[in-house]
């Protein structure tokens, strides 16, 4: 018997990512409205003060679960930061750390997917 072929939701090319959350697969976009409240969350002057610090690789554990109820509120998931703390996602800490920046890399990325130009991208 065949498996069953899993379509993959997510438009890259818009920022989005597709993951397993609670059994669940969900869309995750940092939409601009995501990015303001990341910079907010975390004293960013601005999007390349942003960049910088998720370049730095020194996210806390609340650094993840900022980002991604971030990115599952703008994929149209209405939920909080506290929802998603109590939430599974799929490779536990480790899946989460990369689910996080896989969704950076879309997010950032210069256009070809390749995401080169990172937090220097002009906004």
């Amino acid at each position: 018997m065949r498996e069953p072929l899993t379509v993959n939701r997510a438009n890259r090319h818009r920022g989005e990512v597709e993951a397993v959350i609670d059994g669940e697969r969900r869309i995750l976009c940092l939409t601009l409205g995501a990015l303001a409240e990341l910079e907010t969350a975390f004293g960013a002057d601005s999007m390349a003060d942003l960049g910088a610090r998720f370049a730095g690789n020194r996210l806390k554990s609340a650094d993840l679960i900022r980002i991604l109820a971030c990115g599952l509120r703008g994929g149209g998931n209405r939920l909080s930061d506290e929802d998603v703390a109590e939430m599974a996602v799929e490779g536990g800490l480790a899946g989460a750390a990369r689910l996080v920046g896989e969704l950076l890399a879309v997010t950032f990325a210069d256009g070809d997917g390749t995401g080169s130009q990172g937090a220097n991208a002009s906004p």
